[in-house]
């Protein structure tokens, strides 16, 4: 039986690939004990434990960006934290440690160095960060999600993505959707999503636009996330919810997506084909502009910075999008040649690998 520790957390960007790694190999090794390690204060101490997993957790050390107090502390909080994981990998008799980056990863991937555990890291972004550069560096296993993600020992496995989008068959669940979300079964639906945080530039102007977009024909389902960013108009046509806890229906009755371009959403879009404008997050150090470029070069997206999504813009080239189906489909065809559905597949396989030639070594 192998025991696993999956360490990652803090944003759902971590937490996800993560669990669906985890009902993967669930699902197809179900003697193999899969343990969680994360954070407290993240979102892995919800989502793990209610998907059925046991979460370990470790002190929180976020790498110093900055000479402050902060930058003094670190190294007595990250020793801290890699001795407890070591301690872990000993007391469960851990097998291999897979890191998904977040705070919980580095000190995983010391630790494992440390003991002499096989290492395998996911890379979820086209720009890799500091942690799972870190995992490169000692010498461990990498999968990356998007090509061109330049991290030594990595391999390209794409998007570990949840089961219920895996599975997803959108033309047989549409009937279904559209009603559970209360839609017109016979309108085009334009999805707007900014994740569960919302995205205020993409709420704010698909607000000021909505008269103009339901004047297309189309309706819209719009998930605000909780930046809102002003009240609902209650325009018919015009559905609005702040959260949406079953995205596969959100996936299933939408025929064009307005969304950030992180890399789950990117992922997604991809394997289901389905054809986007992606208006990628200003802050930060880029990652989600390039999470979008291979999606963006195949023809299956439209680019627009954050600056330039504005009402103008949507009337400019989303409203001409909107009645101009031929290209919409066309767009969901170039979509499905970069889209995968099997990235917790190949990351497993990755894993199973690594395992294999530590054995061979020992």
């Amino acid at each position: 039986m192998t025991t696993a520790l999956l360490a990652g957390g803090g944003t759902a960007g971590h937490v996800n690939p993560l669990l669906a790694l985890a009902d993967h190999w669930r699902a197809t090794e179900s003697a193999s004990a899969l343990l969680a390690l994360g954070t407290e204060g993240g979102l892995e101490t919800r989502l793990v434990p209610a998907r059925g997993y046991e979460l370990l957790t470790i002190p929180r050390a976020p790498f110093p960006r900055r000479p402050d107090a902060a930058a003094l502390r670190f190294p007595r909080r990250f020793r801290s934290a890699v001795e407890t994981t070591r301690s872990i990998i000993r007391d469960r008799e851990v097998d291999v440690v897979v890191g998904f980056g977040g705070y919980a990863s580095a000190p995983a991937y010391v630790a494992a160095r440390l003991e002499h555990v096989p290492l395998v890291a996911h890379e979820a972004n086209a720009r890799p960060g500091i942690a799972n550069r870190l995992a490169g560096w000692l010498g461990g296993s990498v999968g990356t999600t998007f090509p061109g993600t330049r991290l030594r020992g990595s391999r390209l496995v794409g998007m570990p993505l949840r089961r219920e989008i895996v599975e997803l068959d959108r033309l047989a669940a549409r009937p279904a959707a559209v009603a559970e979300l209360g839609l017109d079964p016979d309108m085009p639906t334009l999805l707007v999503t900014g994740g569960s945080t919302g995205a205020r530039r993409l709420n704010e102007t698909i607000g000021a636009s909505i008269a103009r977009i339901l004047g297309t024909g189309w309706q819209v389902l719009h998930i605000t996330g909780r930046d809102r960013g002003g009240a609902d108009p209650a325009l018919p046509g015009y559905r609005v919810l702040e959260y949406c806890d079953r995205m596969d229906l959100a996936f299933a009755v939408a025929d064009l997506v307005v969304s950030r371009s992180g890399s789950a959403t990117v992922s997604e879009l991809a394997a289901l084909g389905l054809p986007s404008i992606l208006v990628p997050y200003p802050v930060g150090n880029g990652e989600q502009r390039l999470n979008a470029r291979e999606l963006v070069a195949a023809g299956g997206a439209v680019l627009v910075a954050d600056a330039d999504f504005t009402p103008e813009c949507v009337a400019a080239q989303l409203v001409p999008l909107l009645t101009g189906r031929a290209e919409i489909a066309r767009m969901a065809a170039a979509a499905q040649t970069v889209g995968r559905r099997d990235g917790s597949a190949a990351l497993l396989a990755l894993v199973r690998e690594a395992m294999a030639a530590a054995d061979r070594v020992g």
